[in-house]
């Protein structure tokens, strides 16, 4: 979650201070005096009364940057890509385009996400379109100010200073740019207030209940599916998403190549509206077999990037579900290779249901629960005495057994469930493959 509104004022004062701060060496003469040496000279200050402060981001810490600092005497230019012109004339900024922004300030501030075209965005070559001795502030997000830029600049003298409360690297393993004679720099201490985090904690607390409570949530940063996750509606579908990509994990091999795809329909004018977030959710179910630590609806989505698995889905809010009659339904086709199967299940009356298995049909549905073993077999054959007989030795019953039935002459697929999870070994059955134990 993301709390935007609680650190705004201890960011702005963080960064009118390191404003006032670098344009008097305050700093760097208090390390001096404490050092035991009276030098009045060297640090020679500038008034700010006068000077352009160009800020970057006008959002909700950046207008009142501009605020605090236009009592200061400074005059305010700024560039914001969606806030109109007309709208910053009257908070006293004058809005002008990148371009034309950097030659005219005295002093740049930022207050940007990073992003991937704000990286950098302060580097070599808007350096060297600004004034001479120009002076740079970020309490934003290290990475924003190229720092290897930064350090030329100042070393060449065409920059008169910088103060830096973010790293690209926290905390920074080098620290040439920090001890730089005009560089003054804090901790990332933006929002490091004891009111800020009073803030931030009880803002905190109000989305924690209003999730209890099913109310919509403001500031979920990487998970959508956060605000429906907890809605009766939503969570049975959740749990048969996790069960079919968890199943399709098991069914896939071979198993140690991690590169997969997985696409998603969704069927029915319900389920259809859940897009956003059952595709996290299969993601959990068939990334648990391999990261059963840690993994979420918030962190799946980043983990089977890096894992090399692609998602996509397709949505058919008025379309019929192919081999069921329920009017909604999830399809889930995981590919491993060239292994691929095809799952598709309901949540009728609140359970996760397995209708269909790459085309082979449980016309009532296949519960997904407790421990499930999945043998494949040709239509011909009738294996589930011997399978049977094979739990019994390993001193396990089959609670029930589901065959299914099989539009295609090709195999069919026979489903028997136990208690607990079942040792069989490589132990071959006559006339049946295992394919997948899975435990719900």
């Amino acid at each position: 979650m993301n709390t935007p509104g609680g650190n705004t004022l201890s960011a702005a004062e963080h960064t009118c201070a390191m404003i006032c701060a670098m344009s008097r060496f305050l700093p760097q003469a208090c390390a001096a005096l404490k050092a035991g040496t009276w030098d009045r000279k060297t640090y020679l200050g500038s008034e700010l009364h006068g000077k352009t402060l160009a800020i970057v981001g006008l959002g909700r810490i950046g207008r009142e940057v501009a605020k605090r600092m236009q009592a200061f005497g400074m005059i305010t230019i700024g560039y914001d890509p969606i806030i109109p012109e007309e709208v910053t004339k009257e908070w006293g900024v004058e809005s002008l385009s990148l371009e034309a922004l950097w030659p005219r300030a005295d002093y740049i501030t930022v207050h940007t996400p990073l992003l991937p075209h704000t990286k950098n965005l302060v580097g070599e070559e808007v350096l060297a379109k600004c004034k001479p001795g120009v002076r740079i502030v970020n309490v934003a997000r290290g990475g924003i100010v190229d720092e290897a830029a930064l350090l030329k600049a100042l070393e060449r003298g065409t920059c008169g200073g910088a103060a830096l409360d973010v790293f690209l690297e926290e905390p920074p393993t080098d620290t040439t740019l920090c001890r730089h004679p005009k560089v003054i720099c804090t901790p990332h201490l933006g929002a490091n207030t004891v009111e800020a985090q009073q803030r931030v904690a009880v803002e905190i607390a109000q989305q924690i209940v209003d999730m209890v409570k099913g109310k919509p949530l403001v500031g979920v940063v990487n998970a959508a599916a956060l605000t429906h996750a907890t809605s009766p509606a939503s969570k049975d579908w959740i749990e048969l998403a996790q069960a079919l990509g968890c199943l399709g994990s098991h069914l896939s091999q071979p198993a140690d190549t991690p590169a997969s795809t997985v696409h998603i329909d969704l069927y029915g004018s319900e389920v259809s509206k859940m897009d956003t977030f059952l595709g996290s959710a299969v993601l959990v179910g068939l990334l648990r077999t391999t990261s059963p630590d840690g993994i979420n609806m918030v962190n799946a989505p980043l983990l089977a990037q890096e894992s090399g698995i692609d998602l996509t889905h397709h949505a058919h809010p008025h379309t019929p579900a192919p081999l069921i009659a329920a009017p909604e339904a999830l399809v889930v086709r995981v590919s491993r290779g060239a292994d691929t199967h095809v799952l598709l299940g309901g949540a009728a009356g609140g359970h996760a249901t397995l209708y269909a298995l790459d085309g082979c049909v449980w016309e009532s549905g296949l519960t997904l629960s407790n421990n499930m073993l999945f043998f494949s077999a040709s239509p011909s054959a009738t294996p589930l005495a011997t399978i049977a007989t094979k739990l019994l030795e390993g001193q396990q019953a089959a609670v029930t057994s589901l065959l299914s039935s099989s539009p295609s002459s090709k195999e069919r697929w026979h489903v028997v469930r136990t208690d607990s999870a079942v040792a069989l070994g490589t132990t071959s059955i006559p006339g049946a493959q295992l394919r997948a134990q899975v435990t719900f």
